[in-house]
Order: structure tokens, then sequence, then C-alpha cells
């Protein structure tokens, strides 16, 4: 069942959000980053300041009340931007991915929005190959990729960011 999540569900999301970003956990799914970047890819203080900002919309993906998946839905510019889509390591391939998209576009035609767009680390060949499957296309535009003391780069390639965005 994907409903919106609430502010009491933030430990479960960051537990989830991590396992499946990085660390060994998320060995066991395709769409790990350990081989690129060490450290988490969230905490509970981000996660509660996006809670806080009224333009976003957390979505969780729930079976026998256990959180297996999450989407961050921000209202941005006229479109809306799809962050942190999240599926637990041990469940990926399975659908849950593709009905949280497909959940994305009904909010995003809730606020009137005919646009989706988000930001893939450029080297994640694989990952884009999915979003493009999915009707996201490259838009052109590159972004720098974030350091920091929580994001560290252990690949041996630059790492920037790609928009891709939907039309619906």
């Amino acid at each position: 069942m994907i409903t919106e999540a609430t502010l009491q569900d933030i430990p479960a999301l960051n537990t989830l959000i991590n396992s499946a970003y990085r660390g060994e956990s998320s060995k066991k799914g395709w769409t790990t980053e350990a081989y690129l970047l060490e450290g988490k890819r969230t905490t509970e203080e981000e996660l509660t300041a996006i809670f806080l900002d009224p333009k976003n919309t957390f979505l969780k993906y729930t079976e026998n009340d256990k959180i297996i998946g999450s989407v961050l839905l921000v209202e941005k510019d006229h479109q809306l931007y799809v962050g942190m889509l999240t599926v637990s390591p041990e469940l990926q391939n399975s659908g849950i991915g593709k009905k949280m998209l497909a959940e994305a576009e009904v909010h995003a035609k809730t606020l009137g929005l005919s646009t989706l767009s988000m930001t893939v680390v450029s080297v994640r060949s694989e990952l884009i190959a999915w979003y493009n499957r999915h009707g996201y296309v490259d838009t052109g535009e590159r972004e720098p990729f974030p350091s920091s003391d929580i994001h560290i780069n252990v690949s041996d390639k630059p790492l920037e960011f790609i928009h891709l965005e939907k039309k619906i």
C-alpha cells in the first residue's frame, strides 16, 4: 500500500534509504551506490528538514506494517522533482519501484504539474537505462556532485548528476 509518510516514519525511512544505497546491505540490490560512495545517503536530521518543508511529500510503500519502499516528491519550478526512490534491496526487481513512479505521476497530476524531473549520478548507467524505459529522458543538463563528509567518493571516476525528465 502506498501512502504519505509522516514524521513518525523517519527512523524507518532513514534505515531503509541508507540500506538500499550504501554499505554491505545495499549490495543485495541492483541500485547500490556502495562501489561509488561511502558514508550515509541521508540522516534523520535531513529527513526531518525535508518533512517540514510544505513543498515536499514523502510517500511510503508498506507491506505487513513494514516500510519497504519510498520516494520523495518536491514541487519545484512548475514540475515535480522525484528523489530518493528507494526499494528494500531484497525486494528490488519486484515492481515496487515502478509502482512508486506511477504514484509520483498521480501526485504530479493532482498538483496540476505535467513534468517530472530527477537527477541521477552520471555513472549509474543501469539505473539511467531503467528510468529511460519508464519514459524519462536526458535533458542534457549536468550538475556537479556535491562533496561532503557524508557523500565520500570512492570511485576513480568523476561524479556528476545528469538531469532526466518525463512529460505526462
